[in-house]
């Protein structure tokens, strides 16, 4: 059971993520083979296990520390990032990622929408297992309506020139930052902690998934296919004007105007004017000092929580998130 290497500094949180996905795999159960070895591989593509790790950390908030309840909330979580990755994909029409061919790429859309279905089903039964109310498998249920409607809105967006930042924020807060702060208050409530420290959680989640999407957009602009497993400026190619672009067009729209208008028509030619473009008007620069304001306004919120040993993993991994380059 392969976990990312990023993990290796941290070997009981490594563990614990190793059972994470042990959990997951033991829940998929399709009779058609090719339906299952493929949704197994998508388990062990090498994601970074994020969300799953948060929640993993903040279970250690509250005085109840049920490693193996904390374990099935994180896989109940990750298996709706799954979920939502297959299903933008589609949209995306992204043939890999994480360097491997996307479901739809090999067995085609119907079949990708059908496996990440099945895949929202899973996260539900093991939500109704493991948790502590019906109220905590109520809230999850809205936080994933709010997550599906920031897809739905980044898809009514596309190729719209005039998407302001108000625009790309609250999208971004619904399609990345939900799921961040879902999964960082569920593991506080599930480990008991007060409302207040697991509301504290849920904003400093908010502001991490916040602080990750912007920085993800970022690296769409600075990174290669190699080491970003994915193709890159993508986003532009597939009508998602995300912060630095916005940023540089509010610069000078007319600049943009012409070259934007091609839409899927961009050529290899335009999309490097488009990159001077953007690093002429600072759209870059411009985009950093906002994930790095959301990292700020995270680790505020991290000092605000009870002491102990997971705090310093928790402002570890935010701060590296602003740096990562892959």
């Amino acid at each position: 059971m392969h976990v990312h290497n990023m993990w290796n500094d941290y070997p009981d949180l490594k563990n614990d993520l190793t059972m994470v996905l042990n959990l997951i795999e033991s829940h998929i159960r399709v009779r058609n083979k090719t339906v299952n070895t493929t949704i197994k591989e998508l388990v062990h593509s090498g994601g970074k296990l994020l969300r799953p790790a948060f929640s993993l950390l903040c279970a250690q908030i509250g005085s109840d520390n049920d490693n193996e309840k904390a374990i099935a909330v994180a896989a109940a979580l990750e298996t709706l990032h799954m979920a939502t990755l297959i299903h933008d994909d589609v949209i995306d029409e992204a043939d890999t990622r994480h360097g491997i061919n996307t479901i739809h790429s090999k067995n085609g859309n119907k079949f990708a929408i059908y496996s990440g279905d099945y895949l929202f089903c899973v996260c539900f039964t093991i939500l109704s297992k493991h948790a502590t109310s019906l109220a905590h498998l109520e809230f999850n249920s809205r936080s994933m309506e709010k997550i599906l409607s920031g897809e739905l809105e980044q898809l009514d967006s596309r190729y719209h020139s005039a998407v302001t930042i108000k625009d790309y924020l609250s999208r971004v807060s619904g399609k990345t930052a939900q799921l961040f702060a879902v999964s960082c208050y569920s593991g506080a409530i599930e480990s008991q902690a007060s409302r207040r420290h697991s509301m504290i959680a849920w904003n400093m989640g908010h502001h991490i998934g916040m602080a990750f999407q912007i920085m993800d957009d970022i690296l769409d602009y600075q990174g290669d296919s190699q080491t970003m497993g994915k193709p890159v400026m993508a986003d532009i190619k597939q009508g998602i004007y995300t912060l630095p672009l916005i940023y540089a067009i509010n610069a000078n729209p007319h600049a943009f105007k012409g070259l934007l208008q091609k839409k899927q028509a961009l050529t290899d030619d335009d999309m490097l004017a488009l990159t001077e473009l953007i690093s002429r008007y600072q759209g870059v620069e411009k985009a950093q000092q906002v994930a790095g304001k959301y990292t700020e306004k995270a680790i505020k919120q991290l000092n605000k929580l009870p002491d102990g040993p997971y705090k310093e993993t928790l402002y570890q991994l935010t701060t590296a998130l602003l740096k990562r380059t892959v």
